[in-house]
């Protein structure tokens, strides 16, 4: 495994890491708003069903991130 790739997945698992990740995560939020919107104006029920699938999923995977963090504060030995 190259050092860059280490650098990555290292930083993928920590604080930092899992703090972008639920920015990014909660910014594709924005186009669900912006679906569901349009479906409603339109009266598309099958645009607003995925609109609603996909904000499950989001809040979903907030929530898994947000599971994440607390585990890696239980794991700093500073945090005591």
């Amino acid at each position: 495994m190259s050092g860059k790739l280490a650098k990555a997945k290292g930083f993928k698992k920590s604080k930092p890491g899992t703090y972008l990740s639920i920015g990014t995560t909660l910014f594709g939020a924005v186009s669900v708003v912006k679906q569901a919107k349009k479906a409603r104006t339109e009266q598309d029920t099958l645009q607003l069903v995925d609109a609603v699938v996909s904000a499950a999923a989001i809040v979903t995977g907030v929530a898994l991130l947000i599971r994440e963090l607390r585990r890696l504060g239980d794991d700093d030995v500073l945090a005591d």
